[in-house]
């Protein structure tokens, strides 16, 4: 049984609706192991794969390119840009290019949208123009923007062009309490037709444990969840064999039906209105490093 697919919004494409996380497959330490798990995804069905410029500083791109030689065609392959202004989004495609060892992305997206004058960045300093450039030169196919601080950006970004194809946001059950993505972005994001990608699927990063434990779920649920909403695909950080074959298990599970997400999201309601659990959303704790220095802030404690 292979992983159920859906519709990438306008772009006709039709992607796994799991999306092999990149920063997460860089972070397993035995490389052969780490390609194994991109083989073995493929060969599963999962053939949506994630990736940025800046995660672990393109080792995790240079890992990708190599488990993808010769499987190039097998995946709908996904990267992001870190830049804001034109040569630095030239520069960063390029680089992306060359360490993923590919001549096309398939899904490029604009990094890390978390300060509310990124947009004006993003327009004003030239690289929504070197994007679209690069998609006349056919080496991006489709345009996106990423981003975890607040559903306003993303609708203000929506609402200056009609260049997006995709964007990705967070998408759990806490979300529906504080910041909701899934009660303000996706509504707007159908209505042009922009597929929605789902991220931080039980909480994100250092709080997923304390999400489990404290609010008395497990994460089977959680992303059974996420996979219920208005989505094309949700990206899962993959760290083992075994978290593969579990996100894959879940995926090929039935979804919840609207009165399970209704009874899921009443189970959670009392804390997850005051953001405890997406501090993300709330602080800069998580805000990326290329992205902090951009702002001038100072780079976060190690």
């Amino acid at each position: 049984m292979s992983i159920p697919r859906r519709v990438l919004g306008r772009t006709g494409e039709e992607v796994s609706i799991l999306c092999l996380g990149g920063w997460h497959i860089r972070s397993i330490q035995d490389d052969n192991e780490a390609i194994r798990i991109m083989h073995t995804a493929i060969g599963e069905g999962l053939t949506f794969f994630d990736n940025a410029w800046d995660y672990h500083w393109g080792a995790s791109e240079e890992l990708m390119g190599r488990a993808l030689q010769g499987r190039r065609n097998d995946v709908f392959l996904m990267t992001k840009n870190c830049e804001r202004d034109y040569e630095g989004s030239k520069r960063c495609l390029e680089d992306s290019l060359r360490r993923l060892n590919t001549d096309r992305i398939d899904l490029w997206q604009f990094h890390e949208l978390i300060y509310d004058n990124d947009p004006d960045w993003i327009y004003e300093r030239g690289g929504l123009r070197a994007a679209l450039e690069a998609q006349k030169e056919g080496k991006v196919r489709f345009l996106g923007f990423t981003g975890h601080k607040h559903p306003s950006i993303h609708l203000d970004m929506l609402s200056r062009s009609d260049d997006w194809d995709a964007t990705l946001v967070p998408i759990n059950v806490m979300d529906s309490g504080y910041r909701s993505f899934i009660k303000q972005l996706i509504p707007a994001a159908e209505a042009k037709n922009v597929a929605v990608l789902g991220m931080k699927g039980i909480g994100g990063g250092a709080v997923t444990g304390k999400l489990v434990a404290d609010a008395g779920l497990d994460a089977a649920e959680c992303y059974r969840y996420c996979l219920s909403q208005r989505i094309a695909s949700q990206v899962v950080g993959i760290s083992s064999m075994e978290q593969l074959m579990f996100d894959i298990d879940v995926a090929r599970s039935p979804l919840m039906s609207e009165e399970e997400q209704a009874e899921f999201v009443a189970r959670v309601r009392d804390v997850a209105g005051d953001g405890r659990f997406e501090t993300f959303k709330s602080t800069n704790m998580h805000d990326g490093p290329h992205h902090r220095q951009q702002h001038g802030f100072a780079l976060a404690a190690s």
